[in-house]
């Protein structure tokens, strides 16, 4: 096993969790923001740049973080159903229950605040619908990409 490959699989992995985590928290609180402004326009450009940021980092590190944890566990020899990870996995599971929906929440939010602010309308119900649900769904999303962190770095005996 080379000690570059496994400085280089760690980095990757702990860049990617920090992206996950800084994008994560970056959106919420930037469209959090734009929703308590009031103003369509700041919502509808909001949406539109969160919408884009989640597709390009977001999505990144979602791809990356279970390649480079998976070559990560092969060249340190740790199985892949030592319990720590497979509470990791089972939780990167989760996050991506309430991601996927989310991505589709963000873009129909965008959506609805473009066609007001075309429409130079208010917002709709339906917005405001689907922000509540955003904002749920990000709590038990955040809350386990933070318990993964833990158990990345004190590897309990479960």
């Amino acid at each position: 096993m080379s000690d570059t490959l496994i400085l280089l699989l760690r980095w990757t992995h702990v860049l990617g969790a920090c992206t996950l985590i800084g994008t994560g928290a970056g959106i919420a609180f930037f469209m959090l923001m734009a929703h308590r402004s009031g103003d369509v326009r700041v919502i509808a450009h909001t949406a539109r740049i969160v919408v884009i940021a989640d597709m390009l980092f977001t999505m990144s590190a979602v791809i990356v973080q279970p390649i480079s944890g998976v070559l990560l566990a092969h060249e340190l020899g740790w199985p892949l159903d030592t319990p720590w990870i497979v509470a990791s996995i089972g939780l990167y599971l989760l996050i991506g229950a309430f991601w996927l929906p989310v991505l589709w929440m963000q873009a129909r939010m965008r959506d609805l605040a473009m066609a007001a602010m075309q429409a130079d309308a208010p917002l709709p119900d339906a917005y405001h619908r689907l922000y509540r649900w955003w904002f749920a769904f990000g709590f038990p999303a955040f809350g386990a990409i933070l318990v993964i962190v833990w158990l990345m770095l004190a590897r309990p005996v479960l």
